[in-house]
């Protein structure tokens, strides 16, 4: 049965049937093998809603919502402004502000292609201006973005936590060093090539150059404090938090900056719900395919099969982030994320391994497909602002997948990196 499941799920895949449908076909093929009989069809609206049956879910479409205002706010261009007034005169600042600027908007969208949506728009064409090469910008962009799921608040965390049972809140304390760590890595990768290929230098900024560019960025900035800050100390819940980050994002840009109207309001809810759709989409026919999984105890057979292979954690952690990096390659990271976890999340806690700090090592390790081809979502997006091929891009991003795969390595054997700051905070 498990050979059918696999072989209707990929023929599928390729055929480029929508992976929601692909796995929600996959889960009834299941369903009929288990009994031969259709009846067993009425469990699908069970599971299906059932999988979708969470309260922490909630704050998924609001965390959306609050990043398509706060997008549409003109709130980019301050960040990308105060990025490069902090490191802008060092040898290939615009790059090492194309970085920090993915920091900062990672506290607001949690959004990687929306983070290269909105910074690649204005800082590709102003790196290439400056003397950057076209793909060096483009590459620097895609990468960066990925810090974006990787610090809170992260849809990605919210489904993970969702669907595991593990704390949101301890999963978005977790990723404030891993994402840390990946900017890091990418300014060391990003200097390297800068003096090899002799990038240009910004003008240094004085001290009343950078009060000014808070000044001017302090309203974004503002926003993951209030929300995490509430989240952390116990004031509000995740989904509490979304709803005040929504509320907040209004405030701002209808009262503060005025940069948004009513009329504004439709397209930015139809843009929520589009996203939201689709990955409610994929978790409730996940749901499905994973209770059909859970029955025939596939899970314990691949744990097993792991444990007979070897038994060592190490190498059964080495195992698992290689299968979560080639899964990401070819499977959208949400439905990815929804269909291993339930799967690899014992096998994980079995081994020792914290749960909060396996969430991270997972949630970047499908993080990192979305700037690797041929399915990598950031990388069309950044050709699509470029007008690259694909082939020219994948080439010169590869230095930055390296530096990030090691990263996250570092992440996965390393366990204080991602455990420090939850356990400073009793999770």
């Amino acid at each position: 049965m498990f050979l059918s499941i696999i072989i209707v799920f990929v023929t599928l895949l390729l055929l480029g049937i929508p992976i929601g449908f692909t796995i929600g076909v996959a889960g009834m093929v299941g369903m009929y093998m288990m009994a031969n009989d259709v009846a067993m069809f009425t469990m699908a609206p069970l599971q299906f809603f059932s999988g979708l049956d969470m309260f922490t879910l909630m704050a998924m479409p609001f965390f959306i919502l609050a990043g398509e205002i706060m997008n549409r706010t003109g709130i980019t261009g301050r960040l990308v402004k105060f990025s490069n007034i902090l490191v802008g005169n060092v040898r290939g600042g615009l790059a090492h502000a194309n970085i920090i600027a993915s920091v900062f908007f990672a506290g607001m969208t949690g959004a990687a292609v929306s983070d290269t949506a909105a910074i690649g728009t204005m800082l590709i064409p102003a790196m290439e201006e400056d003397g950057y090469d076209l793909d060096f910008a483009a590459a620097i962009t895609a990468a960066s973005s990925i810090i974006g799921p990787t610090i809170p608040p992260s849809n990605m965390m919210v489904i993970y936590g969702s669907l595991m049972n593990v704390s949101i809140a301890g999963l978005f304390a977790a990723g404030f060093l891993p994402g840390i760590l990946l900017a890091i890595v990418l300014m060391i990768m990003s200097s390297v090539i800068s003096y090899r290929r002799g990038y240009p230098k910004g003008k240094k900024s004085t001290f009343k150059d950078k009060i000014l560019g808070l000044k001017d960025a302090i309203l974004p900035l503002l926003m993951p404090i209030i929300i995490l800050g509430g989240i952390l100390s116990g004031v509000f819940t995740p989904t509490e938090a979304a709803a005040v980050a929504v509320a907040y994002a209004m405030i701002v840009g209808f009262f503060i900056l005025k940069s948004i109207k009513v009329k504004d309001l439709p397209s930015m809810f139809v843009n929520t719900a589009k996203i939201t759709g689709v990955v409610f989409l994929i978790i409730g026919t996940a749901s499905i395919l994973s209770w059909v999984l859970a029955i025939n105890q596939v899970p314990q057979m691949i744990a097993d099969f792991l444990l007979a292979a070897t038994g060592s954690p190490a190498v059964i952690l080495l195992l698992i982030i290689l299968l979560m990096l080639v899964v990401g390659m070819f499977m959208d990271i949400a439905a990815a994320l929804i269909i291993l976890g339930p799967i690899l999340h014992p096998i994980a806690v079995g081994m020792g391994m914290s749960p909060i700090h396996f969430g991270i090592v997972m949630v970047l390790s499908l993080n990192i497909a979305l700037m690797t081809p041929p399915v990598g979502a950031c990388l069309f997006v950044a050709c699509s602002i470029t007008k690259l091929k694909l082939s020219t891009l994948s080439k010169a991003i590869l230095p930055f997948i390296i530096v990030e795969v090691i990263a996250l390595f570092i992440i996965a054997y390393v366990p204080i990196i991602s455990t420090f700051i939850p356990s400073l905070l009793g999770f």
